[in-house]
């Protein structure tokens, strides 16, 4: 059974932090089978990016560096990138997502994954990830970032 992901309620918004995988700051995450990697955007990105309309993914055999990007997506109102938590190339690009960009808000952790790679040396990668508990972290302060600019300069 797998461990139930933290959560940290906002509001209307849950964000969830899945335990099983490595996020870096720009809000992507990885989850690792072996050498392979699956590659996605979390709850907290595509929340801020808002309903996503169009998603660009790089061909197979693309060869992707840590901190690149391996994707795009754009939203009503911005474009963004897909910033890749590891070094590898590019094996499979979810095609359901190219057909149904929606998933990435839907369902951003399971159906919504962007591109499976072959990760290079997930070991040198890592020094540059943070795993859940402290990608929680990093979450709860972003979103409260986000609240007091919502708020304004008046509230405190």
């Amino acid at each position: 059974m797998t461990e139930k992901p933290f959560e940290f309620k906002v509001d209307k918004w849950t964000f969830r932090v899945p335990r099983d995988r490595f996020y870096n700051e720009n809000d992507c995450w990885v989850k690792l089978d072996g050498s392979r990697a699956t590659v996605g955007i979390t709850d907290f990105l595509q929340n801020m990016a808002s309903d996503i309309i169009y998603v660009e993914l790089p061909e197979p055999g693309t060869v992707v560096e840590q901190f690149d990007e391996a994707g795009s997506f754009e939203a009503v109102k911005i474009m963004l990138d897909l910033i890749s938590p590891v070094n590898g190339v590019v094996k499979e690009v979810n095609e359901e997502l190219l057909e149904k960009p929606e998933l990435a808000n839907q369902d951003p952790y399971e159906r919504g994954w962007f591109v499976k790679m072959e990760v290079a040396d997930f070991d040198v990668d890592r020094e540059n990830l943070l795993d859940a508990t402290g990608y929680f972290e990093v979450l709860k302060r972003k979103v409260e970032a986000e609240r007091r600019k919502g708020k304004g300069k008046t509230e405190g």
